[in-house]
């Protein structure tokens, strides 16, 4: 059964998490926006921007993940399991994201196909953490 904020989760997450939840997402697709661009045009400059673009999404999403840690073990989220997905999903965007920036630290002609794939998978899980942390939906059973 779904329950939208019901008993175990009153309320949505904290503004200052909502923002800096709002950044990994995008930063993440921009880097992959980057990489497809830099696959279609061998311009260096397109390279640079996607190692840019991926530092600051593992930047925000640092901090946004130490704010998922701490709730995990705040007395009112512990044990919910929509917060230890979302801290999951949040830890496996910035893992495959850190991954993807030592891929970017190659030469830009040796990147090609990890760098695309890192960053579709980085994006992808930033985007169902966002997802999950936005939603304020709570699953029961």
């Amino acid at each position: 059964m779904v329950a939208l904020y019901g008993p175990a989760d009153p309320r949505p997450i904290h503004p200052l998490h909502a923002i800096l939840l709002s950044f990994p997402f995008p930063l993440f697709l921009g880097t992959l926006a980057s990489d497809l661009a830099y696959r279609a045009t061998f311009q260096i400059q397109w390279h640079n921007f996607a190692q840019w673009l991926n530092a600051g999404g593992l930047l925000v999403g640092a901090f946004a993940g130490l704010w998922a840690l701490i709730n995990l073990f705040r007395r009112e989220t512990r044990g919910q399991r929509r917060t230890t997905l979302y801290f999951v999903a949040l830890l496996a965007a910035w893992v495959l994201g850190l991954l993807n920036a030592l891929v970017h630290a190659k030469d830009a002609w040796a990147i090609m196909p990890e760098a695309i794939w890192l960053s579709s998978a980085s994006a992808l899980l930033a985007f169902v953490a966002a997802w999950i942390g936005f939603s304020g939906i709570q699953t029961e059973g």
